[in-house]
């Protein structure tokens, strides 16, 4: 995976930033407030969603047990559709891939359909130093290019932007990417819609190629599937004359029935919505309809390395719809730009540090940046336990410190700080077995109770800095059951 954003510092001290702007925690809250609501309300309507869910679970844990022949299903499946599949080890790899493609083209632009991948390998800054430059169309992408920032949600990239800098943005920076904004734009979300339309109109009308992520892969036809809300997509895939595809070799399913199961449960749990505005599906190629040439480039980039993790695969589930984003305390206040990564929330935290490793100090952070409440979990559409992970992905971190990938091996590194926390463990072990020092230590703590402060000194200020010490007893346990028998009156 490519690296964290450029600058980022570990996730305790992007959040301490972040908490404090106000205008950001007030954006984030209505936001997520807003779509959790309707979100409720969309999965209430199903009387069967606990089915659902568990039949996306096993779907997807069925597919990444096989998932060596599915893919290699899926490349026949494509290729005698017309298509071309190309295979990439790594983000460089397929920059490289996509990049050749356009060139190949004689094209020096592209449009592109709202894809998280093409965000996890950074394919626009790929593309930007070839002299290529590609068009951000769905409209929260669209504002997070123009306004230079970075997306901080799943779903919905610029969920910190609220209407007015929007306009602001519009008014600025589009007459820089094309046609500028009508003169007197207000921040009336009709008006602001309006100008991204008129302003990508040119785009989609002009461009030769198109970029797209992908949804789903069905195995069985070697069709892919994008589900969308603004029609954005649907031009990108059927105007162009080359359509490139870049995908996660995670988002494979293998037969169209399964495709039902995601169809009821993504757009429920991402948009509320009963079923997507836009679903729109190809097959290779045809001489009717779209684009002439289609080539799939299949992106690993970590993945296999997860798949090999029999706790932490599970992340790999993930049909990136973010309700887990508009649950989680931490994300609500923190935002999405404070985890360093295009994946940001709860399932940021436990698949970010899985592909990239965690030898970084903002991926060896992540799986801290959770307050175990189980949100999370209760709302994921495919049952990921992201509570399970993030304490699996701590004990590794504590313990065996980093993964990271040497030539051909993935090996564990030695573990930097924590000493004081594996040391204490250590101490805490060895007193645990052996009752006599226990015991004594107990009653030292006890006789000395008074003196004892009522904040940690220290690292530990970090974690007592909001919390007081429970006072000691006057006695310890073992010594009152021992003196009033188990609480029955006194000693025999």
């Amino acid at each position: 995976m490519s690296g964290t954003f450029v600058g980022m510092p570990a996730f305790p001290e992007a959040a301490h930033e972040a908490v404090n702007n106000q205008t950001l925690r007030g954006n984030l809250r209505h936001a997520t407030h807003t779509i959790r609501g309707k979100r409720e309300k969309a999965v209430a309507e199903v009387s069967d969603w606990a089915e659902l869910r568990e039949a996306g679970k096993r779907i997807k844990d069925h597919t990444l047990r096989h998932l060596d022949r599915y893919l290699v299903q899926l490349e026949e499946s494509v290729t005698a559709a017309g298509g071309i599949v190309h295979w990439a080890a790594d983000a460089d790899e397929a920059n490289r891939i996509v990049t050749r493609l356009v060139k190949e083209t004689g094209e020096s632009e592209v449009v592109k359909v709202k894809s998280m991948a093409t965000q996890e390998i950074g394919l626009n800054e790929a593309l930007e130093e070839e002299g290529i430059r590609a068009y951000e169309t769905d409209l929260a992408e669209l504002i997070v290019q123009l306004g230079k920032d970075r997306p901080s949600h799943i779903l919905v990239p610029a969920i910190h932007r609220n209407r007015g800098e929007i306009r602001d943005i519009f008014e600025r920076e589009m007459s820089e990417w094309g046609r500028p904004a009508p003169d007197g734009l207000t921040d009336t979300p009709a008006e602001l819609a309006e100008a991204a339309r008129l302003h990508l109109r040119e785009k989609f009308l002009r461009a030769k190629v198109g970029v797209s992520g992908a949804n789903f892969m069905i195995a069985e036809t070697g069709t892919l599937v994008v589900v969308e809300s603004e029609g954005n997509g649907r031009m990108c895939l059927t105007l162009p004359e080359t359509l490139i595809s870049v995908v996660g070799i995670e988002k494979i399913l293998p037969t169209w029935q399964d495709l039902e199961v995601f169809l009821q449960t993504l757009p429920r749990s991402s948009t509320a919505e009963r079923m997507n505005p836009y679903t729109s599906m190809w097959t290779g190629t045809s001489d009717e309809d779209g684009p002439r040439a289609f080539h799939l480039v299949l992106i690993d980039n970590g993945r296999t390395d997860t798949l090999a993790d029999e706790v932490g695969r599970q992340a790999l589930r993930c049909i990136r719809c973010s309700a887990c984003l508009n649950v989680c305390p931490v994300y609500e206040r923190a935002g999405g730009h404070a985890y360093g990564s295009v994946y940001p929330g709860p399932i940021g935290a436990i698949l970010s540090p899985q592909l990239r490793g965690t030898q970084s100090e903002i991926d060896a952070s992540l799986p801290y940046a959770s307050s175990l409440c189980g949100a999370c979990y209760e709302v994921c559409p495919v049952a990921i336990d992201i509570p399970e992970v993030l304490v699996h992905l701590r004990e590794r971190i504590v313990e065996g410190g980093p993964v990271v990938r040497e030539g051909n091996k993935v090996v564990l590194k030695p573990a930097k700080g924590h000493a004081a926390e594996r040391a204490a463990m250590r101490a805490a072990r060895w007193a645990f077995a052996h009752p006599g020092a226990l015991r004594t230590g107990q009653r030292l703590a006890s006789r000395t109770r008074r003196l004892h402060p009522r904040k940690l000194p220290g690292p530990g200020k970090a974690w007592s800095g909001t919390r007081d010490l429970p006072p000691l007893p006057a006695e310890p346990f073992r010594d009152w059951w021992q003196r009033t028998n188990g609480g029955k009156g006194g000693a025999k």
